[in-house]
């Protein structure tokens, strides 16, 4: 032990003696290129420099590579997890919405297809029904006498009148028009009201229609919104377009005039006489300028001046004079007799649809409700036809003096004296009788009895004031599948898409307003208007607002 620790001192002192930084110069040499081993070294530092900051620039680019990597996988995995339950409950809540919105559908619809079925629901459908003071029956039955009874005898008489001189006056524009190039006219047909004994305001007016066709080789092809051969844009529910085709032209259409078929191309269908002359023949034939489409405007123009003409040709055999009497209605006339006195009717030319009793009409009656049709080419259906015939036929299962007419016309007699005292609304006649057409169909035969007509009257308002709430009143025969088959009514309509004839509400907020405002002042006021026109009150003052009787 002790000899180890004597070596390891004796090594120690040795080498301090033998340092050269303690004996430079006794016992330390110098080399002699001391200078040449120093520039050596400062280019090797150097080296060692430039070499270092190579690397740490390398592994500077290394890092900012693996962090953008790091970042970049981040988003992705943040992105996969924000998308999957985004896309989730996009899907969810779509899901939801299609259901509720087929669930909707169907429950309206059968409400308005199955509605009356349970007289005691209709009792508690109308909310501003409750509180209102109804007129007692015998209130109702000495009104229904007196006020709207009586005026039958006047339409039966007038209706005779203009028939017979409309018939007249056709036959003489029948000769005054060109067999071969003008329009076949047909007998007249009376629609609406005045036809249906439940017109109740004056002066009557006598709703006359004239359907007419092309000479031949034409005929007319109707294309509607519920077909399938519908291509052209803009169709509206319960409008159609009329095409003007040859009797040899295939109904199919020929693409000859639809494409180009070249200079050395001819169509074996159609010769080059028949394509030169069928723009000249198009607009002979009252069609929009370069189409086959028949043109309502067209229609009424040649309309208007082939009645000029033959009321001059037989004006001699009367004693009165004839007019057209509105501007914004090119079929409305009116016979002024030389006491003062006038007659006014409505004769308006359509077109059959195929072999039904259903009509394009030239000219209908467009309220402020109504958006304008992008085009003339499009005609309205009417089913008027139809509409008189369902109330023949229900008529007939009904009891002896049944009340669906009374209620229909003390109805539209209150509406009418209503909106006399606060402005119109956008309600019209058409609306109330769709009214009673779907309770008609809906109510037992037994409760249309003359007794129970105060019930009736109060289902129809109630009814009536639903449809309004919803702002849904369905057409009663488009898309109404439960059309008796004595009338033979086209299936295509009864397939169709149901029509509701409130739509415009939801766009005319003001107008749907001042309509709900109007009913509802209706009903405050059906007691005072019964009375004011039952006792021949010369004067009346009711919510303030005076107004005298007829």
């Amino acid at each position: 032990m002790h000899v180890e620790i004597v070596r390891v001192c004796l090594v120690v002192l040795t080498a301090i003696i033998n340092h050269p930084l303690i004996f430079p110069k006794e016992n330390g040499t110098v080399p002699e290129n001391t200078e040449e081993i120093i520039q050596k070294m400062k280019e090797r530092e150097e080296i060692l420099r430039l070499e270092q900051l190579r690397l740490e620039q390398e592994i500077a680019e290394q890092e900012a590579i693996q962090k953008a990597l790091e970042k970049s996988a981040e988003s992705i995995e943040e992105t996969k997890e924000e998308k999957v339950p985004w896309d989730m409950w996009t899907a969810l809540s779509m899901v939801i919405f299609l259901l509720i919105e087929l669930w909707r559908q169907d429950f309206q619809e059968g409400i308005w297809q199955d509605t009356g079925g349970e007289e005691d629901d209709m009792a508690v459908l109308g909310k501003a029904l409750k509180g209102v003071a109804f007129p007692d029956k015998a209130a109702l039955g000495s009104f229904y006498e007196k006020r709207i009874l009586g005026t039958t005898g006047d339409m039966a008489r007038m209706r005779e009148m203009v028939e017979g001189f409309a018939d007249d006056l056709l036959e003489a524009l029948r000769s005054v028009c060109n067999r071969d190039a003008d329009m076949e006219v047909e007998d007249c047909m009376g629609v609406g009201s005045m036809y249906e004994n439940w017109r109740v305001h004056k002066p009557f007016v006598c709703d006359l229609i004239v359907p007419f066709a092309p000479p031949e080789p034409y005929s007319f092809r109707s294309q509607m919104w519920c077909s399938g051969d519908s291509f052209l844009p803009g169709y509206e529910q319960g409008y159609g377009t009329i095409k003007v085709c040859r009797a040899d032209e295939d109904v199919t259409g020929c693409i000859c005039d639809k494409t180009k078929l070249g200079e050395d191309m001819l169509c074996l269908l159609h010769s080059q006489a028949n394509t030169t002359r069928a723009s000249s023949e198009m607009e002979d034939l009252l069609c929009f300028k370069n189409t086959q489409y028949l043109d309502a405007n067209q229609v009424m123009k040649w309309f208007q001046i082939a009645v000029t003409k033959a009321w001059s040709r037989i004006s001699h055999k009367y004693e009165f004079d004839l007019c057209f009497s509105l501007l914004d209605s090119p079929g409305a006339l009116k016979i002024k007799f030389r006491s003062g006195k006038s007659i006014a009717f409505n004769l308006t030319p359509v077109v059959q649809y195929e072999n039904s009793d259903v009509y394009f009409i030239s000219h209908f009656p467009r309220s402020s409700l109504t958006a304008d049709l992008p085009s003339s080419t499009q005609w309205f259906l009417i089913f008027a036809v139809y509409e008189r015939r369902f109330i023949q036929l229900v008529s007939k299962t009904l009891p002896h003096n049944a009340c669906h007419l009374s209620c229909l016309q003390i109805l539209s007699f209150l509406h009418s004296k209503q909106c006399s005292l606060t402005g119109p609304s956008g309600l019209t006649n058409y609306h109330l009788k769709t009214v009673m057409l779907h309770l008609l169909q809906t109510s037992p035969t037994k409760n249309w009895a003359p007794e129970k007509l105060e019930a009736r009257l109060q289902d129809m308002l109630a009814f009536l004031e639903k449809c309004l709430h919803e702002k849904k009143l369905y057409h009663f025969f488009i898309g109404n599948g439960k059309i008796p088959a004595e009338l033979s009514f086209p299936i295509i309509f009864q397939k169709a898409e149901p029509l509701n004839l409130f739509r415009p509400f939801v766009l005319h907020r003001d107008v749907y307003r001042k309509t709900v405002d109007t009913f509802h002042e209706m009903l405050r006021n059906m007691t005072a208007l019964i009375n004011e026109y039952m006792v021949h009150i010369p004067l009346v003052q009711i919510n303030g607002i005076r107004k005298e009787t007829l």
